[in-house]
């Protein structure tokens, strides 16, 4: 039998994300079956190495046929040439989420226009939010409405409750700095500011009432994404009014080797800056001081004509005295003799801060991981093999916890010049005109990412090491290298003609699809009874289809679920699930922290230029795989003597899991959702070593969003350990709140419906709070709910659809249109029969690239799963949504790397200017 071959379809060369395409995409482009009754096969006519029905067309040539297309060969496929190709029709819906918003005055000629550049034009906007925006100063970015004139600031009127975070994410902090100010009710007083010279600007409200939000530029030209909830992410300190330094001093280390050959002294240039030293020395860190008599000159200037009129917007001295200490440590870090500068922080006694975007993982506490940190973070014995597109070796948050791997890609779609070898580093999987997907970098982050490290994310299993294990590249990979993958990480025999020192103890494999393969059944039965652990995702195609190698004997297949414990709405089900995990939905907000509910991990980005390390939110069931697979880990971590069926024995006694479907294993969640804590009390009960009994009441979601769009949504109440509690009381703070029970113990334990009443409240934004009281503790559960139709979002503003030929990527044509109602119904005419890609976006900065950072972007049929569609007649209902798509930086940027922008998609081209009339 031949051997199969699979490989992944070519996707979106717009912004394809491998993990998606990796589980839904997969097909098989040959298969076996010799020929029978003494027939021979068919010659590969073509030599292309595939023996398909272009081989047939010429086996079949007719010396007496027309040669209609002209190849010198009459035959069987032939076209008359009179015969007018057949046009075709395509629509759908873009579909802008109530918590999106876009800012009114951006750069694009094209999109509607009023002014928001004072607080008496501010239009009002919901709370929470994601809002696209451009700002620049005079002169500086790409020409387009703003371009001479400037738009060096934005307002926009929001009522904010006491500790909510705003978060400016500065798109394009390479080449332009915007800052964030925050007004009170009156637009005339500054409350607080955040002026750093990286990505993110982040400010925490102090009390409720009404205010004045302003992304200003400072300097250049940029996109944001500006971002209203009720979760931080980053730690204390930076570059904001409310942060604790001292008022006039800086600590400062200069680059005195620059300083000697511009033949200056350290002296004269902290004099330069408005500073004179009082301690230190050149060659270590100093700490400067501003001259009394200059700091507030010296600040104004720095600060430039715009931003000069901030100074006179404090309510008191020592505000301003802030203000412009932290303005002239800003134009210090803009001096190319200085290495580094940062306020004279004020330091107290307080806990050591987790990772900065921590808060973001609510995926962690539906699994009740928390509670198993309590009893185990991992082993630095345990090893889980993350088979995959391999692993960006040098991501911050992965360095101390790889292993050495190998790459086993045999074919020309390596991406690294050179076939299977020990180097399992991601090069990326891009074909020229996509980012990459660094798919198996986020991978790993979920599985085990540093942790508690002050930096990016936490991983499910910290303690324990990767493996990363390169079977994947530029279009996908084949059956064959990942069967060798596998056996590698086994330690079996294996094609590479060596096996690691320690081999794997659990393997996640987030891709899929294709059919059954005899000899990579063989490969994993192999692996499985070498005592491996094997985890793979179930797929995203939303069929009971079988999907492989999530199907396959041996393989536990994971299901994904939302931020409500729903099944996803991409994910596969059927009689192979075995366990379900969190996957996320990037289309909502339902814990209303700003950001979709995506699954956030680390990830890379090389859409233009070298690769940044970055972290982003991935939904997939190749998401919910890694969850899953960190917490087995956790598992032979706590206890060695785990073993497959251990796992499978504990899966089907319900001992692994919360049972959220119907009552024992089901075809949606199979045996239940993964519950962290359950699986380590399993581990350690096998060896006689149960934890003491510690019953806490947890309930998640623990922060609920009601959008203008959002009446009802479900919360879990449950015993996060062991022992016995009972819920008590549920109390809501508000009468608009109501708490109904769906599926609840004799302990009151399990799914609660809460929903709103509008019907009394005025158009607003309204807070609230539900006390769930247990007989051991109280859990308190906060509610924000948006009022009215003014300043609810659902609109990103005016946006592009392109039609993509998926062959040679190729925009082959552009619409326009309109939102209505949070809709932007579109259509395309005289489409030719091909593949295409339908993908829509703004275009902010008016660069004639859509889908930049900061700009709103949305793929059919999302940006997690991108679809080819095959155009062979008309097609409707190609709905999607659309929303900004977020990076987190790996670290906050306030040194003066400088890295090349990042750009999106092209439109058709300047020439002529908007080529298609809309």
């Amino acid at each position: 039998m031949p051997l199969i071959i699979i490989q992944v379809k070519k996707i979106s060369r717009l912004v394809a994300l491998m993990f998606v395409v990796l589980l839904g995409l997969i097909t098989i482009i040959a298969s076996g079956g010799g020929g029978g009754g003494g027939g021979s096969e068919p010659a590969d006519a073509d030599g292309d190495g595939i023996v398909d029905i272009a081989d047939n067309c010429i086996n079949d040539a007719n010396p007496g046929q027309e040669d209609a297309d002209s190849d010198g060969i009459g035959d069987a496929c032939e076209q008359p040439q009179n015969q007018e190709p057949s046009m075709f029709s395509l629509s759908g819906s873009i579909l802008a989420p109530a918590v999106v918003a876009i800012d009114s005055d951006t750069n694009d000629p094209n999109a509607p226009f009023a002014s928001n550049d004072t607080p008496n034009v501010a239009p009002t906007i919901a709370n929470p939010i994601s809002l696209g925006g451009y700002v620049n100063e005079a002169g500086t970015g790409e020409e387009g409405r703003s371009k001479d004139i400037g738009d060096f600031g934005d307002y926009f009127q929001v009522k904010l409750l006491a500790g909510q975070v705003i978060t400016m994410l500065v798109s394009d902090y390479e080449t332009g700095d915007a800052d964030l100010y925050l007004y009170d009710s009156t637009g005339q007083n500054i409350v607080d500011f955040s002026i750093e010279v990286g990505r993110i600007e982040s400010l925490t409200v102090a009390a409720d009432g009404m205010y004045f939000v302003n992304p200003f530029a400072y300097s250049g030209a940029t996109n944001y994404v500006l971002v209203i909830g009720n979760t931080s992410i980053t730690s204390a300190g930076g570059m904001r009014l409310s942060s604790d330094f001292v008022p006039g001093q800086a600590v400062v280390r200069y680059d005195t080797r620059l300083a000697r050959s511009q033949a200056q002294s350290i002296d004269s240039l902290a004099a330069e800056s408005g500073f004179r030293i009082r301690a230190g020395a050149p060659e270590r860190p100093m700490l400067l001081e501003l001259d009394p008599g200059e700091a507030s000159l010296k600040a104004q200037v720095v600060a430039g004509a715009f931003a000069r009129s901030k100074a006179s917007a404090f309510r008191d001295a020592e505000d301003r005295a802030k203000w412009e200490t932290l303005m002239s440590i800003k134009a210090l870090r803009n001096d190319p003799s200085v290495v580094y500068a940062e306020p004279n922080y004020i330091m107290r006694a307080a806990a050591t801060p987790n990772d900065d975007y921590y808060p973001l993982q609510w995926h962690y506490s539906l699994i009740n991981l928390p509670a198993a940190w309590d009893l185990e973070t991992g082993d630095a014995n345990v090893i889980v093999a993350d088979i995959d597109t391999g692993v960006l070796l040098n991501h911050p948050d992965l360095l101390g916890q790889l292993v050495p791997g190998y790459d086993f890609i045999s074919g020309t779609h390596s991406n690294d010049g050179d076939g299977i070898d020990a180097n399992p580093d991601d090069p990326g999987d891009s074909s020229g005109n996509e980012p990459s997907s660094f798919h198996g970098t986020h991978v790993a982050g979920t599985i085990a990412a540093a942790t508690n490290n002050q930096k990016g994310i936490a991983g499910v299993a910290w303690g324990v090491k990767i493996m990363p294990i390169r079977v994947l590249g530029v279009g996908g990979g084949f059956s064959y290298d990942i069967a060798q993958g596998v056996l590698y990480a086994a330690g079996l025999p294996n094609d590479s003609n060596t096996i690691p020192a320690q081999r794997a103890d659990v393997m996640n494999l987030s891709l899929g699809g294709g059919s059954f393969s005899q000899a990579s059944q063989d490969a994993y039965t192999a692996a499985r009874q070498a005592g491996v652990i094997i985890v793979a995702a179930a797929g995203n195609e939303t069929t009971s289809q079988l999907s492989y190698p999530a199907s396959y004997d041996g393989v536990i297949s994971v299901s994904a679920v939302d931020l409500e414990r729903r099944l996803a709405w991409y994910s596969n089900f059927g009689t192979a699930i075995d366990v379900a995990a969190p996957g996320g939905d990037t289309a909502v907000d339902r814990n209303g922290d700003g950001y979709k509910d995506g699954v956030l991990s680390t990830l890379g980005d090389d859409l233009s230029g070298p690769i940044t390390f970055t972290y982003k939110f991935y939904q997939g069931t190749s998401m919910a795989a890694p969850h899953a697979a960190g917490v087995f880990a956790l598992m032979k971590s706590a206890n060695g003597n785990v073993t497959p069926d251990f796992v499978d024995q504990q899966l089907i006694a319900g001992a692994l899991t919360d049972d959220i479907g119907s009552s024992g294993r089901d075809d949606s969640f199979g045996h239940g959702l993964i519950n962290a804590q359950k699986a380590v009390t399993a581990a350690l009960n096998l060896v006689g070593t149960p934890p003491p009994d510690s019953p806490t009441l947890g309930v998640t979601p623990s922060t609920l969003n009601f959008d203008a769009a959002t009446s009802a949504i479900e919360i879990t109440a449950q015993n996060t350990s062991t022992g016995s509690l009972q819920l008590t009381s549920i109390t809501p703070s508000q009468p608009w709140i109501t708490v109904t029970s769906i599926a609840v113990d004799a302990s009151n334990l399990g799914t609660y419906l809460v929903t709103v009443d509008r019907s009394s409240l005025a158009d607003g934004i309204y807070s609230g709070e539900i006390a769930l009281q247990s007989d051991v503790n109280t859990v308190n559960v906060s509610v924000v709910i948006t009022v009215g139709a003014a300043g609810t979002g659902g609109d990103v503003g005016y946006i592009y659809v392109l039609l993509i030929d998926s062959d040679t990527g190729d925009v082959v044509d552009e619409v326009a249109p309109l939102p209505v109602g949070g809709s932007y119904s579109y259509a395309f005419s005289d489409v030719p029969a091909g593949t295409y890609e339908v993908l829509a976006g703004t275009d902010s900065d008016n660069d004639f690239f859509i889908c930049d950072p900061g700009e709103a972007c949305g793929v059919y049929l999302t940006i997690g799963q991108p679809i080819q569609l095959d155009v062979n007649g008309d097609q409707s209902n190609l709905n999607f949504p659309i929303g900004y798509i977020v990076t987190l930086p790996s670290v906050n940027a306030s040194t003066k790397e400088v890295e090349k922008p990042k750009r999106g998609v092209s439109r058709l081209g300047k020439q002529p200017a908007k080529a298609i009339a809309r």
